[in-house]
């Protein structure tokens, strides 16, 4: 394992998260939609795969770029066109790129007619993305004359990937859901970034398999659709993993910045499953109602998870100014962990 835990000092500027926003895509897909391709199976059974009441799918000519366009859209409103073509840092997250060969950074930049001086499309750190690009954009922010970041992250694989004609029938297909979430990150103290904890585990990676159910490799013509593959023994060791390592970080995070994990104003993780939820909570001694539950509205957003969630309860007014949020997740199969603690007053 390796551990990033980046505390501000004396001579370090604070760094706020000062604002939220999101988009979900077309309306609610249920279940049903599922249902008549959906082959007898007892993977359907695990708690892993036990489907969301709805979720959102993007279009069949949704690009990144269009998304982030629509994501953004709240906080031109709220601070200004400028605060967004005039940011110095993005970094973005995206779950299928437009282009394989390289990140849509680039590509959202010209969209949104920005000119940062840093550009970072992040692969790594799946799920936990959101935390692991505020680690990123802080520190950069921190130790240079940037003033200002936008991260992204953009999950756009549930419409794609997971309606096509073989997926479809998998126990795992009705649970991703498709969404962006974006976050606005300054130099200041409105709203600040308490501290950081980012762990990679090199020992887990490798163990998400994505195939195409035969030899030919996912590039290759051919018969077969790729996807993530899961047998039960696999299912079994992530389960055990997430269960442990996103309260393993959260806690690190509360140690350090001195409050009990029962003390945490809201707790917004990852959506991955209901189970998962429970466990998280319990194991930090929260009330489910400070712990935000997106699973059957959304569905598992991946890593837009945290900054939709994040978004939709700072719309609704349950993210009091001056809270303590605390945002932690886990990444692909346990190989990356992440949490972040903010000192909450984002605009809404």
């Amino acid at each position: 394992m390796s551990t990033t835990g980046i505390t501000p000092t004396q001579s370090l500027p604070p760094v706020s998260l000062i604002d939220v926003a999101s988009y979900l895509p077309g309306d609610p897909v249920g279940t049903e939609y599922f249902t008549p391709y959906m082959r007898s199976d007892r993977m359907a059974k695990n708690v892993m795969f036990r489907s969301p009441k709805a979720r959102h799918h993007v279009g069949r000519d949704e690009t990144p770029m269009d998304m982030v366009a629509k994501a953004v859209e709240p906080l031109v409103e709220r601070h200004g066109m400028d605060a967004i073509t005039d940011v110095d840092v993005l970094i973005t997250h995206t779950q299928l790129p437009h282009n394989p060969i390289v990140g849509v950074g680039s590509e959202v930049a010209r969209h949104m007619d920005m000119r940062p001086g840093w550009v970072l499309d992040i692969q790594n750190s799946g799920c936990a993305a959101f935390v692991y690009m505020m680690s990123l954009a802080r520190m950069i922010l921190q130790t240079t004359d940037a003033r200002s970041a936008l991260i992204v992250t953009i999950q756009n694989s549930a419409g794609t990937v997971f309606t096509t004609p073989d997926i479809r029938k998998l126990a795992q297909a009705p649970v991703p859901g498709d969404g962006c979430g974006v976050g606005l990150l300054v130099k200041s103290d409105q709203a600040p970034i308490l501290d950081v904890e980012c762990r990679t585990y090199p020992e887990f990676g490798g163990d998400m398999d994505f195939n195409t159910g035969s030899e030919r490799k996912w590039w290759e013509p051919g018969e077969g659709q790729p996807c993530v593959g899961f047998t039960e023994s696999k299912i079994t060791k992530v389960f055990a993993r997430g269960n442990r390592l996103v309260p393993e970080v959260a806690l690190e995070v509360c140690d350090r910045i001195g409050v009990k994990g029962r003390d945490i104003d809201t707790f917004v993780t990852n959506q991955p499953n209901r189970l998962f939820l429970r466990n998280w909570h319990d194991a930090l001694e929260l009330p489910a109602e400070r712990h935000p539950d997106t699973f059957d509205r959304c569905g598992n957003l991946f890593a837009a998870g945290i900054p939709v969630t994040l978004d939709i309860e700072n719309r609704a007014g349950r993210l009091r100014n001056g809270s303590v949020v605390m945002l932690a997740a886990f990444a692909h199969a346990g190989d990356f962990a992440g949490a972040a603690a903010v000192r909450w007053g984002a605009a809404q």
